[in-house]
């Protein structure tokens, strides 16, 4: 079980000169920097060729990232060509610090280098922030700008190399697709890519997943292919309209079309690159979040452990069924409690109560263990005083949290939304879920009160028929950028070509600390797997991503919380049976509960319980669209 930690060792912003002795410490030739990962596998380098400012990485000396250009201007300036290299100055950071989601203690460790560049023609000088993890790269830049205002873009270029398989879906959705498969060699010219992009490297190099991380007073970025093997950064006025918001928005497309103004100094994101042998390195990476500011103590006193930040289980009417009156959601929170579900999120019906029904709701709940979540356009949220006003009274109400709907956007002016609504949801002490949003970059590190957000093709999506292959991809892709609302679990025909068992097993694969189930609760607290519902935790003190998986064919995960493991698999769309090895567990013997798929039937399962140990093997017949879940409890 993790305990509550401290940070432990932060050495930042140190100027840092070693002598070539130390290969992670060498300094290069005059014209390339190099920063190298605390192991020293992982390599990136800067190169300053003619004037204009190139960069690689590699992992183990085989190419991640094959040599590309960093592009970058504002007011229309090209800032990246025309420079001159000055002061060096390199840095380390070592820290631990209470996490959420995968694992419950984040590791922040990393070589970092500051690149003083200086722009000739505009005699603007500016800084290349940099830094490799053992897992990652990231790197960003800081233009100094007093009070002026300025508009800043960018078109770096992340070059893959050949024979790398990529997992990718466009910006049609929003964050909500499914994606395709493809060679890198065969995305055609223009292709737009949604962040994480995730590709195997060839040879057996490893795997990478492109994404951005601290996305605050800018816009969010997305990718276009240039058709060879290039993937240009584009920011958000320039993306692909996305359906939905052509569909919310559409007298508003001008205004998310115009370059996004930026005053003072201009911090752009980190553009960060996720690497490792296997998938397992990647699912465990903390570079998104390690890269974000940790909360203001004034808000958050015990950071993510603040007492009134907490995860956890909820319950949800909306794709099951049940009615919307007061005495329905009553026992909706009835039915919570029974399950043991610490939530109960409740649609925009709730708006219809007075404050007197809405309390009469808040304290029966309240009785039932339960808290309430409701929800709320994000258009009706846009002042200051409609935030104030909004957060004041579901504090005054006693409803714990908000659930903010369709933004469907990644220009500033969307992305200076997100801040200014987490910030008066903290003063007010109302935890937050963001739907219709853009993929997470690290937001919940330095704002605890975000519990989850959707930007995913999740089960919402009634008419996606092959969920089995979209299920054993997402968390190898959307699920590297951190939590995610996808509302699992359910036993109706939103499963699509997926069984009963993989149903449960999405609850303990996907990563989502408000853990919100599709299926009403009545429906759960009559199968026969609930016993194993109501013991799935809505977060982590470990997870092992375990060798069998395979992106986009089959998930299996080694999930521990305190003294308990679980094992999860998921599985696509071709039948296999995989032998599980129990290496995981600790000493001693397990009481197992293990739910199989049902051989003739989809939509049932079968429950067994045996005793087990570390020295076991499992034998776990799948069907296609299947799964397994298992339970290992120390006697």
């Amino acid at each position: 079980m993790c305990k509550r930690t401290r940070f432990l060792i932060v050495i930042a912003g140190l100027s840092v000169i070693v002598g070539a002795a130390n290969p992670l410490w060498a300094e290069p030739a005059a014209d390339q920097v190099q920063v190298l990962s605390p192991d020293g596998n992982v390599q990136l380098k800067f190169l300053l060729d003619q004037g204009r400012l190139d960069y690689t990485i590699t992992f183990k000396n085989k190419a991640v990232i094959e040599r590309s250009r960093v592009q970058l201007s504002v007011d229309g300036v090209d800032l990246s060509q025309g420079l001159e290299l000055g002061s060096v100055e390199r840095y380390q950071v070592k820290e631990t610090y209470p996490w959420r989601g995968v694992h419950c203690q984040a590791v922040n460790n990393c070589n970092g280098v500051r690149i003083s560049l200086k722009h000739s023609k505009s005699n603007t000088s500016y800084t290349l922030d940099a830094r490799s993890f053992n897992d990652a790269v990231a790197f960003r830049y800081i233009i100094p700008g007093g009070e002026s205002v300025r508009v800043p873009d960018e078109a770096t270029t992340f070059v893959i190399p050949a024979g790398s398989t990529v997992w990718h879906h466009d910006l049609e959705g929003h964050y909500e697709d499914v994606h395709d498969k493809n060679d890198v060699g065969d995305i055609r010219a223009g292709q737009w890519v949604a962040p994480p992009m995730t590709f195997k490297l060839p040879g057996g190099a490893g795997y990478s997943s492109i994404t951005e991380a601290a996305l605050v007073n800018y816009s969010g970025m997305a990718l276009q292919c240039d058709g060879n093997r290039g993937f240009n950064l584009v920011l958000g006025h320039k993306h692909h309209v996305s359906y939905p918001y052509r569909l919310r928005y559409k007298d508003e497309i001008e205004r998310v079309s115009r370059p996004a103004a930026v005053s003072g100094t201009i911090t752009s994101p980190w553009r960060v690159v996720m690497i490792g042998a296997d998938l397992n390195t990647l699912v465990n990476c903390d570079v998104v979040h390690n890269l974000c500011p940790p909360p203001d103590p004034n808000l958050f006193p015990e950071g993510i452990n603040t007492d009134w930040v907490k995860p956890g289980r909820a319950v949800w009417r909306y794709l099951d069924g049940g009615g919307s009156s007061l005495e329905d959601m009553k026992e909706f929170s009835r039915l919570a409690g029974q399950l043991g579900f610490e939530y109960h999120v409740i649609e925009g019906f709730w708006s219809r109560w007075s404050d007197e029904q809405i309390k009469e709701l808040v304290d029966y709940s309240r009785q039932q263990g339960v808290g309430l979540w409701f929800w709320r356009h994000s258009r009706e949220l846009r002042t200051p005083e409609a935030r104030e006003a909004f957060f004041k009274r579901l504090h005054d109400l006693g409803v714990v949290g908000a659930k903010i709907d369709f933004f469907d956007h990644e220009h500033k002016d969307v992305i200076d939304h997100y801040t200014a609504l987490l910030k008066e949801a903290a003063k007010y002490h109302v935890l937050v879920n963001f739907h219709g949003a853009n993929k997470p970059t690290g937001e919940a590190r330095t704002w605890p009160n975000e519990m989850v957000r959707e930007a995913v093709r999740g089960m919402e999506a009634s008419k996606l028929a092959d969920r089995a292959s979209h299920n054993v991809t997402l968390p190898f892709t959307r699920y590297l950028a951190g939590h995610g609302d996808y509302t699992p679990v359910h036993f109706g025909a939103r499963r699509a070509n997926t069984t009963w068992t993989h149903q449960i097993a999405t609850a303990a694969v996907f990563n989502s600390p408000l853990l919100t189930y599709g299926a009403q609760p009545a429906n759960i607290l009559k199968n026969p797997g609930v016993e194993m519902i109501k013991s799935i935790p809505a977060v982590w003190d470990e997870t092992i991503v375990l060798p069998v998986s395979q992106i986009g064919e089959i998930a299996a995960f080694a999930r521990r919380s305190g003294d308990t493991w679980f094992l999860a698999i998921l599985n696509g769309i071709v039948t296999r049976t995989v032998q599980v090895r129990l290496s995981f567990l600790g000493q001693g013997q397990y009481r197992a509960m293990l739910i199989r798929d049902d051989k003739d039937n989809d939509a049932a399962l079968q429950v067994e319980n045996e005793t087990l140990n570390q020295k076991d093997t499992l034998s776990v017949d799948l069907r296609a669209g299947g799964g397994f879940v298992g339970r290992f409890a120390r006697n």
